[in-house]
């Protein structure tokens, strides 16, 4: 059996040598599946992640649910190693945070309980909704700490969602994958 750590590095060298038209083709296709769900329509505060190193793709989410008059939020990532929403208006400036990732400058936090979905990058996934992250803890951290009732989606390419993941007690799942 391959480890964490092994199984991340293998997925992530997959992400890499993707070709990009296939990254937009599939990250469109992700997107109006995302777009379609109940969790999305309903929500007045979506939080995403900003994509980078050849994950799916959120810009054109965070522009449609702008769009729509949606509060849009996305990670700053603190020096505690926990991650703070921030929002993320149409104009805002966007400047590079942690790990080379962009963040809005300046940074205007949204409280935990006013988000309504949460978008979830992944290096893996399961069907149950387990999650292979990056190895920093940084989003189980954060969906530990989100209220119950937050729908939270994990976005990922086909190749990326597994039969199953091995799993530690500080691992959280999401409630839903959308995949392409």
């Amino acid at each position: 059996m391959l480890t964490k750590a092994k199984l991340r590095n293998r997925i992530l060298l997959r992400l890499k040598a993707q070709k990009e038209e296939q990254r937009k083709r599939k990250s469109s296709i992700i997107t109006r599946k995302l777009l379609r769900t109940r969790a999305f329509k309903k929500a007045k505060t979506v939080m995403f992640y900003m994509a980078f190193d050849g994950e799916v793709n959120t810009d054109g989410m965070i522009r449609q649910a702008q769009k729509e008059g949606k509060r849009v939020a996305v990670p700053a990532c603190k020096k505690n190693r926990q991650i703070s929403p921030c929002e993320l208006q149409g104009n805002a400036r966007l400047i590079k945070g942690a790990y080379g990732i962009k963040e809005p400058w300046p940074q205007k936090p949204i409280k935990l309980k006013d988000l309504e979905l949460v978008v979830v990058p992944g290096v893996a996934f399961d069907k149950k909704g387990n999650r292979l992250g990056r190895g920093r803890g940084y989003y189980d951290r954060f969906l530990r700490r989100l209220p119950r009732n937050t729908a939270t989606i994990g976005l990922a390419y086909g190749f990326q969602l597994l039969p199953s993941i091995f799993t530690t007690r500080q691992d959280v799942k999401v409630k839903r994958v959308i995949f392409a």
